[in-house]
């Protein structure tokens, strides 16, 4: 694999230089800074969105007749990592790398027509309804049920651990519509809007003293039948592939490495550890690893194919190597760790916070993190997957 760049590529990375400087305030990067969950509040995320949607940046993946750039593995890398070096804020998932390829997929062209074209400017902002209470890990065996009546159906049942539904006004979600001899069978996959009758969002809130998730619960809501994406009982398969651009469509080794250099900065000031020492350069290793390997699935989708199977593989090693560093983090920050956390958003702060700017996110980081090998399908899923699609066990 040839890793160096053609003169039209460093052309192109000069050019993603420029408009990062001139279109990314520093009030943005302060706030994506002192942001320790994944995803960023929308006041922040969202306006930077509309930056890249005006300039035809937001949806890299996307083919280019709904709105994609048409970049190259290559112009994409150097987008993201670029994105990383300056401190812009992720976009949420949930809309532009989640739903919207089921949609382009599988939708039919009203639903293309009228939800890509939202998404893209970020006017629909959504949530993700998969787990239940019942149904996280083993999560066919959902019971959330929607029954048929006339043009509707009418939803009852609760979905929990929903990231954002609290800012979301759409959701995506498997719902059950029938039964079969497998429990992958009888399920759809419908687009809900948030604000129908009978919608409750309660919030949850992590041990890292953050509001991502929440439960949600539907008492007689009527969806429109127009709202289901492709046919009724076929959603186990839309939410399969779905799960694939979630857990293979990002980019994270080049914001993985600026952490690391944090940490490196932080241990160089304040530890002479060899063994923290030894581990900054292993999760180095890793990181390296990690980046070879979004650049492998990279390649499959810029050619128009879902990530398939490897995409576990790259989820399981990206969460594991982000719990490494945020661990990592803690153990060079010893006592400093100690004091108590001062409310959420940071970046909203009046007061001053107990602990330097640079290291106010590191524990709730950490703890935060503590879900990141169980949100997106867990490590042993993720293992089961690997076994049966990658090695034929």
């Amino acid at each position: 694999m040839d890793l160096s760049f053609s003169p039209a590529e460093q052309e192109f990375q000069a050019d993603v230089r420029a408009f990062l400087a001139t279109n990314l305030t520093e009030e943005t990067r302060r706030a994506w800074a002192l942001t320790p969950t994944f995803l960023s509040e929308p006041d922040i995320t969202l306006p930077w969105q509309r930056i890249l949607a005006a300039k035809g940046w937001a949806a890299p993946l996307w083919p280019t007749e709904h709105g994609g750039p048409g970049w190259t593995p290559a112009q994409h890398y150097i987008f993201e990592a670029e994105c990383a070096r300056a401190g812009a804020p992720l976009l949420s998932a949930l809309g532009l790398r989640m739903v919207a390829p089921v949609i382009i997929a599988f939708g039919s062209p009203e639903q293309k027509a009228y939800y890509l074209p939202r998404i893209l400017s970020g006017e629909d902002y959504w949530c993700q309804g998969y787990s239940e209470p019942g149904a996280g890990s083993d999560l066919a065996s959902l019971t959330t049920r929607a029954v048929r009546d006339g043009d509707h159906y009418v939803i009852n049942g609760s979905k929990i651990w929903t990231t954002h539904a609290h800012h979301a006004n759409r959701m995506f979600a498997l719902v059950r519509t029938g039964h079969g001899k497998r429990k992958q069978e009888g399920i759809s996959f419908l687009l809900i809007d948030m604000t129908s009758p009978g919608i409750t969002v309660r919030p949850i809130l992590t041990m890292g003293g953050d509001h991502d998730v929440n439960q949600v619960f539907f008492d007689d809501v009527r969806v429109p039948a127009a709202n289901l994406v492709g046919e009724e009982g076929k959603g186990w398969s839309y939410g399969k592939y779905l799960l694939e651009f979630e857990r293979g469509g990002g980019m994270a080794a080049a914001r993985l490495r600026i952490a690391l250099d944090r940490l490196h900065t932080l241990a160089a000031g304040t530890t002479t550890d060899p063994l923290l020492s030894a581990r900054l350069g292993e999760i180095e290793i890793d990181v390296d690893t990690l980046e070879m390997l979004e650049l492998r699935i990279l390649s499959s989708l810029q050619a128009g194919q879902n990530p398939g199977p490897i995409a576990s593989l790259l989820w399981l090693r990206t969460t594991e190597v982000k719990q490494s560093v945020t661990r990592l983090g803690v153990d060079i920050l010893g006592a400093e760790a100690l004091p108590a956390e001062p409310m959420r958003p940071l970046y909203a702060l009046n007061h001053a916070p107990p602990l330097d700017a640079d290291l106010l996110t590191i524990v709730p980081e950490y703890l935060n993190g503590r879900a990141e090998t169980i949100f997106g399908g867990t490590s042993e899923v993720q293992r089961e997957i690997i076994a049966k699609m990658m090695l034929g066990l």
